[in-house]
């Protein structure tokens, strides 16, 4: 098991500073005035991972891919804690001749092995679904 460490310092009313374990800072504002929630960076957090996933497959199976995005639909429980219930991710894939079976196969290989923010999510009782679209360009 590998040992991470990070640090979140409170700046002002409901805003932090938070250092990763890697030394970049990250602006964190619960008011979302000078920086995205804690719940939000969780959101960007398994869109940015899932995301990482399909580029590297997608790259390794040869496709020339010139964008992914990762668009996220995340609904929250209506009771505290307000934890996210269900996350509908869709992939926008856009190069030359990509595949339509080579996107289908990057986005399960992220969704049910690699991702581990996804992984985590889904062992906690979210809900994640995940659909694509390929753009030529």
């Amino acid at each position: 098991m590998s040992e991470s460490k990070a640090s979140v310092t409170w700046q002002e009313k409901k805003a932090f500073l938070g250092v990763s374990p890697s030394g970049h800072n990250v602006q964190i504002d619960a008011d979302k005035e000078n920086g995205a929630s804690p719940m939000e960076l969780i959101l960007l957090g398994l869109g940015g991972c899932a995301s990482y996933d399909v580029v590297s497959i997608l790259q390794k199976s040869r496709q020339e891919i010139t964008d992914v995005r990762c668009e996220l639909t995340a609904n929250r429980a209506e009771t505290v804690p307000a934890v996210y219930t269900d996350i509908h991710m869709h992939f926008i894939v856009t190069g030359q001749d990509i595949k339509d079976k080579q996107v289908e196969k990057a986005v399960k290989l992220s969704a049910e092995k690699y991702c581990s923010a996804s992984r985590m999510l889904v062992q906690g009782g979210v809900n994640i679904t995940h659909d694509f679209e390929v753009v030529a360009g």
